[in-house]
């Protein structure tokens, strides 16, 4: 059986020794210990990927504290159960996690049901909303329509569309009164059942 250590800090300027030395502490071997200098928050952490590949059945990962092996519970939960799948243990010299005895894996145990209780409560909280929601006649997703702002455009540029022969006003014109793109003035007509010709769209 070998301890292997994993110590990580967040950023460049953060110092490893801490860390480092409590894992020696706990019998780790230098040639044994994996540090790197990376956000939690980032996916890509290779000395934790090489440490991984490094580990045997038996082994045990040591670490100072629960939050610098995993970015979240969920994270830390997957981890550990690979870490199961592998036949090696889990010690955290910081919390009361040691999946090598019987006691830390019944609080690791429980840490898993109440990740697995939160992802429930969230899934059905969302069908819940969205069954509220269809009751009162609406659906998920971007509401149709135009705004208020947007069908007052809408109506102005039918209006001006309407009379550009009178006023020799151009696509272009018009899209400058009513502060919008072609495209955008396309739309607002269709909304408005104005039918627009073939050389204004090509205009």
């Amino acid at each position: 059986m070998k301890k292997i250590g994993y110590a990580r800090v967040s950023t460049k300027e953060q110092k490893l020794n801490l860390q480092v030395d409590a894992l020696k502490k706990e019998g780790c071997k230098s040639k044994d210990i994996f540090t790197e200098k990376v956000s939690g928050a980032k996916k890509d952490r290779p000395q934790l990927l090489k440490m991984i590949e490094h580990l045997r059945e038996g082994d045990v990962v040591i670490i100072w504290k629960l939050d610098r092996l995993g970015r979240s519970l969920k994270d830390l939960i997957e981890l550990v159960s690979k870490f199961n799948e592998m036949g090696v243990g889990l010690k955290s010299i910081n919390d009361p996690i040691d999946t090598t005895t019987s006691h830390g894996k019944l609080i690791f145990n429980i840490f898993a049901c109440l990740a697995e209780f939160e992802r429930d409560t969230i899934r059905e909280r969302t069908k819940a909303g969205l069954n509220a929601a269809r009751a009162r006649g609406r659906v998920g997703g971007r509401p149709k329509g135009l705004s208020k702002e947007a069908k007052s455009k809408a109506e102005f540029a039918a209006m001006l569309y309407k009379k550009r022969g009178a006023e020799e006003l151009s696509i272009l014109d018009i899209c400058k009164r009513v502060g919008c793109s072609k495209p955008t003035l396309y739309n607002y007509l269709r909304e408005q059942g104005v039918k627009v010709g073939k050389r204004d769209r090509y205009s």
